[in-house]
């Protein structure tokens, strides 16, 4: 026992008590007892501002409120870099482009074409440092630089989430060239129909339809209702082409916006153009209107998209766009095209089939009656499962569907002044929005229960 204490002796001859040490290596500190007070005031918060005044944001200097504790540099950060990405979204100064930036960055057209469509062209290309495709187009009217600019300046300053925005334009000849900012995705054709793989699509839940039949409904409706300008907008190339579908999420854009203005196919009154005018070969042959005068009139529309009263007069309005956010909306819970045609063997004709005319049946009945009673409960939800996308699997809300359906049923209706304004459009949608994603919450596998098939 004394071995032990002489060998610890030897290796630290003198040792300090671990509170002596303490002391020595920190500083003395003097310490007082808080003494109740008043409440104090609550430091200010220090704000930093950089030269910019969109960048300036809160220090980490700053204290959150009641708390007085140091807000993170993690805030910060995210402060900026919010206001980073707000700053990008929000509306620029439109760009009347020379037409020499537009043949040197499509390579003097000679570029890949962004789509298959020859009469209005597209090349994905970088102009001013800028992701971009632009779009020729001719125009329905001629119109001088200075009202060019006028329309380019108002259309620029609107600003949506489920728009695509228009960054400028350039005039050579007859046509112009719409530069739009580059979205990376895919239309929503494309997203509904491979062509080299039927059973196949992108918007394989129900879910993600009604993401973008929301997305679609918020874009029109700021279109037509909400824009905060003075001017009633109509956008009249509304298609599933025309709406571009984004991952991750599925939202969907609209494209073309302000080109029925830019081209001359109304003018700020919405006054149909009467020259210029023809139908692209995604159209079908409309009884053409009887001449006006001097001037023939024409118009520009895509077969199935059209409605009755743009057919008969070529006359754009809202209600026609209505009347084909109504087809898109069909087409999207059934996945067929607007229009298809079959072979009859007994007549040996082909057959047109509208997307209209089988939703009809699905709620109506085979009768077609215009009371809106299709039968039983039970008819309507056989012949809905029938009809709505097969490639969903019968997964989807029998009654949203179905409601889904009465909308878009609406929207097509032959009377225009029958249609719903897209105010009241967007609204019903959000709550069938709102009701499917429940029942998407409803459906999943719980994850808090563990399922065990060993012996007990």
């Amino acid at each position: 026992m004394c071995k032990t204490k002489m060998a610890i002796n030897a290796t630290n001859p003198s040792p300090t008590p671990r509170a002596s040490r303490t002391a020595r290596s920190q500083p003395t500190r003097q310490t007082s007892i808080p003494t109740p007070t008043a409440s104090k005031p609550k430091p200010a918060l220090a704000t930093t501002t950089s030269s910019d005044p969109s960048t300036s944001y809160t220090s980490s200097a700053a204290y959150s409120g009641s708390t007085g504790y140091r807000l993170s540099s993690d805030t910060s950060i995210s402060s900026r870099t919010s206001l980073t990405t707000l700053r990008e979204s929000l509306p620029e100064n439109p760009h009347i482009y020379h037409f020499s930036e537009i043949c040197s960055a499509t390579n003097n057209f000679l570029a890949k074409r962004y789509s298959s469509s020859s009469t209005t062209p597209s090349w994905h290309c970088t102009l001013r440092g800028r992701d971009v495709i632009v779009f020729q187009r001719k125009f329905r009217r001629k119109i001088e630089t200075a009202q060019l600019k006028d329309r380019l300046s108002l259309i620029c300053r609107s600003h949506h989430i489920s728009v695509i925005k228009l960054l400028g334009a350039s005039i050579s000849g007859e046509h112009i060239y719409l530069v739009y900012e580059f979205v990376n995705g895919a239309n929503l054709s494309d997203c509904l129909r491979n062509s080299k793989n039927p059973n196949f699509t992108v918007l394989s839940t129900w879910t993600s339809r009604m993401q973008v039949a929301t997305d679609l409904a918020h874009g029109l409706d700021y279109i037509h209702n909400k824009t905060g300008l003075n001017i009633s907008f109509v956008h009249n190339h509304i298609k599933s082409t025309g709406v571009v579908v984004t991952e991750p999420s599925y939202n969907a854009k609209i494209c073309h916006f302000g080109t029925t203005l830019m081209c001359g196919e109304i003018d700020e009154q919405n006054e149909t153009t009467k020259q210029f005018g023809e139908i692209t070969e995604e159209s079908s042959s409309s009884p053409s209107p009887k001449p006006s005068g001097s001037l023939k009139m024409q118009f520009q529309g895509v077969r199935g998209y059209m409605s009755p009263e743009f057919l008969s007069n070529g006359v754009a309005t809202q209600k026609s766009d209505v009347y084909a956010f109504g087809v898109v909306i069909l087409e999207l819970l059934s996945g067929e095209e607007p229009l298809k045609y079959k072979f009859d063997k007994k007549t040996g004709n082909f057959i047109r089939t509208s997307v209209i005319d089988t939703a009809r049946a699905v709620i109506e009945g085979n009768s077609g009656g215009s009371d809106g009673d299709g039968g039983s409960r039970l008819d309507i939800e056989g012949r809905l499962r029938s009809w709505v996308d097969r490639r969903l699997k019968d997964s989807f809300p029998v009654e949203v569907a179905e409601k889904m359906t009465r909308v878009a049923l609406d929207c097509v209706h032959v009377d225009p002044d029958k249609r719903p304004n897209m105010g009241r459009v967007d609204w019903k949608i959000s709550q069938l929005f709102l009701k499917s994603r429940i029942w998407a919450d409803n459906m999943r596998i719980p994850t808090d229960i563990s399922v065990s098939l060993a012996a007990r």
